[in-house]
Formats: structure tokens, sequence, C-alpha cells
């Protein structure tokens, strides 16, 4: 048995068959027919595993040499250092870039300061003649051009010569300061006795309104009656016929007719010999023919102002005794006639104090405050 083991473990060493493998098994088939037979163990073989090489060897440096047999040393050229190329950025670049906080370093430049008239040298630069520290980079090369062109073909130009600048100072308009009534109509009666004049002046007044006149809802007209009349002598026209024709006659005017005197207005080339225009209702339509004549003069009757009306005999008479219309032209201004200088002081405060308030009363409903 002994033998038998000795076989077994040199055949699983050795995968080729021994030539004394059969004898075996028939010695053992001889030997003990009873005992089971083992099963036959099929040796298996892998392929050898595959040895790595190993890498040459370098050869090693020789030491280095002294330095009384290394003879002259020269500089050995520069490579050209490569440049990275650039790269995105990533996720992690820009959260470190958000995080950090800049550190911003002041930068100061050279402040220009324009030259007062005592910083100027006494001589050597031309008065007015730009100085070349504050000259910008395309004037002097225009300079340096043009001196060039002057030279090369002898044109002699005249520079023209910029004056210094200076401060203009600021004129202050002086306030107007409001005066007394009064003391105005005192001032104004000494003023009119420096010169004689050949007739009696009128005492006007001119209003400038904070009002727009291309707006219809900001018109300004009115009519009144001064107390101590205008001081002149008014000539009053009515257009009518039948009997309001004679109630005008009667009440004093001076000029009454129908269609004829529209006719006479319309040939007569713009000449009128009246100063009021008084009608009835019924003529309206027809002084449409004369509206262009009447209109810019302000004769045009206008019932807003009463001047048409059927109570012919109580306008004519209101026209005589000093009855103004008034009204803003076209920059806003209200013109009329007040008297005259040979009026008392109180006769012209009065006749001052009735257009006040007529104007006010004319204010226009929608305007909160009217500047006068």
């Amino acid at each position: 048995m002994a033998h038998l083991r000795l076989l077994l473990s040199h055949s699983r060493r050795h995968p080729q068959p021994h030539r004394l493998l059969p004898l075996l098994h028939f010695s053992s088939d001889a030997g003990s027919s009873s005992a089971p037979r083992p099963p036959p163990i099929r040796p298996v073989s892998y392929a050898p595993k595959p040895q790595q090489e190993a890498p040459p060897e370098e050869p090693s440096a020789p030491p280095p040499a002294p330095e009384a047999a290394r003879g002259p040393q020269f500089p050995l050229p520069r490579r050209p250092q490569q440049q990275m190329p650039p790269r995105e950025w990533t996720r992690q670049d820009m959260r470190f870039v958000k995080d950090a906080s800049p550190v911003i370093s002041p930068v100061s430049y050279p402040s220009k300061v324009a030259p007062l008239p005592e910083d100027r040298p006494a001589g050597g630069q031309a008065e007015g003649a730009p100085e070349e520290g504050l000259l910008g980079e395309g004037e002097r090369i225009q300079m340096d051009a043009a001196r060039a062109t002057r030279s090369i073909f002898g044109v002699q130009v005249e520079e023209e010569q910029v004056p210094y600048p200076t401060i203009k100072p600021v004129v202050k308009r002086p306030q107007k300061v409001a005066i007394d009534i009064v003391d105005a109509i005192r001032q104004l009666k000494a003023s009119t006795n420096e010169k004689k004049r050949n007739f009696v002046e009128t005492v006007e007044a001119h209003v400038t309104l904070g009002v727009d006149p291309r707006r219809g809802d900001q018109m300004v007209r009115g009519a009144l009656t001064l107390p101590h009349g205008t001081g002149k002598t008014v000539r009053v026209a009515v257009f009518a016929e039948g009997p309001a024709a004679d109630e005008a006659r009667a009440a004093g005017a001076d000029v009454v007719g129908g269609d004829e005197l529209i006719e006479e207005i319309r040939k007569g080339g713009g000449k009128l010999s009246f100063d009021k225009c008084i009608a009835t209702p019924m003529f309206m339509p027809r002084l449409s023919k004369v509206a262009r004549i009447l209109g810019p003069r302000g004769l045009m009757p206008n019932p807003k102002l009463g001047s048409v009306t059927n109570d012919v005999s109580g306008a004519v008479k209101a026209a005589k005794s000093g009855r103004v219309d008034f009204k803003i032209d076209k920059t806003a201004i209200v013109h009329v006639g007040l008297g005259k200088v040979n009026f008392s002081e109180e006769s012209l405060r009065e006749n001052i104090g009735a257009f006040v308030h007529a104007l006010l009363l004319a204010k226009p409903v929608g305007l909160k405050k009217m500047q006068c």
C-alpha cells in the first residue's frame, strides 16, 4: 500500500501517463477485487503566465569633471516657452472667483488745471495760442501738419487768435416793486407835465395775464361802464330797421342803417366813421359780409358784450356814457383806456378800480389762479 500511494503522488505531479500505470491497475484489481475503485483523476494544465520585459537601463551619467578641466562655458540657447492653450472655466473656478473678495487699488490720474492769466509766461508765446501741454494728440498732429505745409509751400496764413475766455458777470434784473395806486397816479400826472403836447393824453391799462389765449376755456373778455366815462366822444353805429332804428336815433346814435350801411362799409375800403357798433339779432347773419372789416378792429357786435340786443336805446346810452369792452390779444395782454390825464386823482382811481373788478369777474371758470 505504501508503494501504491507513492505512485499516485508521482502521477499527480507529472501529467504524462506512466508506463507502469496499467500494471498498477492490474495489480490493484488482482490484489483486491472487492474494494471500490477510486475515480480516475484527470490532470489539468494551464498556460504559463507571460513575463513582463524589464525596461532598458539608461546609461548612467558620467561624474562631473572638475571646473579646471571643463573649459570655457557658453550659455545654452533658450527654448521658446510653449503657451498653454486657454481652457474654459469650471464651476469650481467660478465659485472661487465669486467668493474671493476683490481688492481694488486706487488709481490716481494727473489732473489738468486751467491756467490763470497771471500764470502765463511773459514772452515766447503768442497771445491766444494754446499751450502745448493742454493740447490733445489730434490737435497737436493737426498743428504740426499745418506748420509743415506752410514751410513747404511757403504759404503765409494768418492764424486765428482766440481771445482768452473771461467770466461774464451775471446781470440781475431789478425786481419790480409794487406801488400804491394813488402814488402811481401822481407819478403819471407828474410825467405828463414835463413835456407839453397839443392833445390830452389817454390813461391806458395794459395787463399781462397768465392764461393761454389759444385755449377756448381760458379766453378773457368782458365789458364795463366807467363811473366817470372815458373822456372822449364816442360815435355809435346801429344796424337796425323800422321802430328799432327810430329808437336808436332818439337815443343819440350817430349812424343808423340796414343793408345800405352794410354795403357802404363793404365798398368803403376800410374807412369807418364810428367807434362802436350795435345790432339787432335779425342783422347778425347779414353782418357776415363785413366781418373781415369789423372783426380785426374790435367793432363786430357780440352778444356776450351786450352789443347784440333788442333794447337798442339802452345800449346806445351805455355806449355814450363810457362803456368799455376789453379782450385779451394773441399775447394774453388786455389793453383798455380808462380816462384822460386831466381827470382828477379820485376819478382815475375809481375808473381803475371798476376795471380791475370787471377783470376779476371775467376770470375763466376752470382757472384756479390768474396772474397779472
